[in-house]
């Protein structure tokens, strides 16, 4: 058997996941989570094959937690799910570590599939997905300015931002500045928004 965690933080849609995927022979899911803050402790608690993780949760991304299981070396594959289609979001999540990346409207067929995949090693990517991944190519924004870009997402003062990030208000507009540049439009909030579009926020 294939022991599947899931983590999810809309509860009828985790269970519907969950029903639809008992029903396979091959496949058990051990575990269901609402948060990815809850992932590494429930891979620890629960020892799945595979971990299916949605992108937005609370706590922890998907990616975040993908990465983290990478880091713990917890030996589980991970599939992401997610109904995020910006071509930052696959590469991000490949390079967190994911095995898989599949958008949400497939059938349960394609995602038991997609499971079984993933739990032999191989690397299951959906195919538009993976084509405008490659297409918009790597993310333009450092790890520092993607981290002071998404601090300044809720609109907060440069003062603000920079006791915030242990920074210089110097430093966060200089990474303010060159973000904005980078993604090639006129203010902060246009680079938020762009940058998150295309999935790397």
């Amino acid at each position: 058997m294939i022991r599947v965690l899931l983590a999810e933080d809309q509860g009828m849609m985790r269970g519907a996941i969950a029903q639809l995927l008992g029903l396979e022979r091959d496949i058990e899911v051990v575990a269901q989570v609402a948060s990815g803050a809850e992932v590494v402790e429930a891979v620890r608690a629960a020892r799945p094959h595979v971990a299916v993780l949605d992108i937005e949760m609370p706590g922890r991304t998907g990616i975040e937690a993908a990465e983290e299981l990478r880091r713990e070396r917890l030996d589980c594959r991970v599939l992401i799910v997610t109904t995020f289609s910006g071509p930052g979001y696959c590469r991000r999540a490949l390079d967190a570590g994911a095995l898989g990346f599949m958008a949400k409207d497939k059938p349960v067929e394609e995602l038991a599939d997609a499971i079984r995949r993933v739990n032999a090693g191989e690397q299951v990517v959906d195919p538009l997905m993976a084509a405008a991944a490659l297409a918009a190519g790597p993310s333009p924004l450092t790890a520092r300015e993607r981290e002071v870009l998404a601090a300044a997402a809720d609109g907060a003062p440069v003062m603000s931002l920079a006791k915030r990030l242990h920074l210089s208000e110097s430093t966060v507009r200089n990474y303010l500045s060159s973000a904005t540049q980078k993604i090639g439009v006129r203010n902060r909030m246009e680079a938020v928004n762009k940058a998150r579009q295309n999935g790397w926020l």
